[in-house]
């Protein structure tokens, strides 16, 4: 019996010791698998000495660059309409007529008034002249005492009387003759003419349509006249690029109507106030600036109105070292977490700017990662001028290195100092397209 107890425990003694062996060799997997250093696969690219074009892009339309658009001055119904929208047009040219019956009426009544104040006029100037004869002849009767005081001042004061009354006559003529300019021009206001060559871009009335003048608001509009020769596009900027724009930058401008042509342009204009604002939210605002663009090359074709895109060149570098633009990153180094680990004696930690840290312990740089002997390496870079694949390095590259170029995640957030890489192929060598 003793025996069989002896055996039983020895088998429980082995399985336990087993059982703890085979948890202290799971323990030590465990502890030594966290340990494992991460390797991460990267992409690389040289950072090489190319020409750099900083572009900044814009949508909008196409427009003349002089246009006229005609409004009524005068009140009444369209009886004469000549031209039709599209067509060519002559300065001085009639283009519609406005039913003029109501200011001819106007203009012979002021006519009827005129010739009623001069005939009065010419009255008033008779008895003037009368007057001052009489003046005159009493004068010289009281000189020689043949005429008394009360005789001189009544001649003195008749004469005052029909001066001060052949004075106000003349105003209320020149007053007349004014109300006579004032009503021809209204009537040649019913009269609409080209105000210089071009062609009807816009027509926005119809024959026998009534429509208002200009009295104490703007009139009805009536047509537009635009010089087709020279066209612009007006595009609208953001406030962030407009800084960039220059009068005189060259300009590539292409034509929704023309998806196979690029048509070659010139900056000409900048707005100063903004032109539109816009936003998706209180918080969110974006405020573009209106520049406009002079096209140099012509075509028949283009029409207003028409929907563009616009490259604005805005600065060129020849031959600058240059890394792909998604190999720069902007990173945060926290100072508190920086603190910690120089306590513990290990490297800083550097963390990705999407995360938000206070701007009192955290401060911003833009970096890049190198490769060496398949280690990653942090290189602090300064950046200038970039395109839409490639950045200018102005300085922290000497020129030749092999700079990560992807994958976004690794680059934004798995590389750090000193980890092991694993190169792949270039992009450019797996056939992926640089965005």
């Amino acid at each position: 019996m003793a025996n069989g107890k002896k055996k039983k425990n020895k088998k429980k003694l082995f399985i336990f010791g087993g059982l703890g062996t085979l948890l202290l060799v799971i323990i030590l997997l465990v502890v030594f698998s966290g340990n494992k250093e991460q390797i991460v696969s990267v992409q690389i690219e040289k950072a090489v000495k190319r020409d750099i074009t900083q572009v900044v892009t814009a949508t909008g339309t196409i427009n003349p660059d002089f246009q006229v658009k005609i409004s009524a001055e005068a009140t009444g119904e369209i009886v004469q309409l000549n031209v039709k929208e599209g067509e060519q047009v002559k300065k001085g040219q009639l283009l519609l007529k406005i039913k003029p019956e109501t200011y001819i009426a106007q203009k012979n009544k002021v006519e009827a008034s005129l010739a009623s104040v001069q005939a009065t006029l010419n009255v008033y100037k008779a008895d003037l002249e009368q007057a001052d004869v009489n003046l005159k002849r009493v004068k010289s009767m009281y000189e020689k005492k043949l005429a008394s005081d009360v005789e001189l001042e009544t001649a003195q004061s008749t004469y005052t009387t029909a001066k001060g009354t052949y004075e106000s006559e003349k105003a209320a003529l020149a007053q007349t003759q004014a109300s006579l300019k004032e009503a021809d021009e209204n009537l040649n206001k019913t009269s609409v003419y080209a105000p210089m060559n071009g062609v009807v871009t816009s027509l926005k009335v119809e024959l026998g349509e009534r429509v208002l003048g200009s009295g104490y608001s703007s009139g009805t509009e009536l047509l537009t006249v635009s010089d087709l020769s020279i066209m612009e596009a007006t595009v609208d900027v953001d406030e962030n690029d407009v800084v960039l724009v220059s009068v005189g930058d060259t300009s590539r401008v292409k034509i929704d109507a023309f998806s196979n042509k690029t048509f070659n342009g010139i900056v000409t204009e900048i707005g100063n106030s903004a032109a539109s604002t816009t936003s998706s939210s209180s918080q969110d605002q974006v405020v573009n600036y209106e520049v406009k663009i002079r096209l140099i090359d012509k075509d028949n074709a283009i029409r207003p109105g028409m929907s563009c895109d616009a490259r604005v060149e805005t600065d060129t570098k020849k031959g600058v070292w240059s890394v792909p633009i998604q190999s720069v990153t902007a990173r945060v180094e926290n100072q508190n977490n920086q603190n910690q680990q120089q306590q513990s004696g290990n490297e800083p930690v550097v963390t990705d700017t999407r995360i938000k840290t206070n701007k009192t312990t955290a401060k911003s740089k833009e970096i890049v990662f190198i490769v060496k002997d398949n280690i990653a390496k942090i290189v602090d870079v300064e950046i200038g001028i970039s395109d839409e694949s490639y950045i200018e390095i102005k300085g922290g590259l000497k020129g030749d290195e092999d700079v990560v170029s992807g994958p976004y995640k690794a680059i934004s957030k798995e590389l750090t100092e000193g980890c092991k890489v694993m190169v792949q192929s270039s992009k450019k060598e797996s056939g992926e397209t640089k965005k």
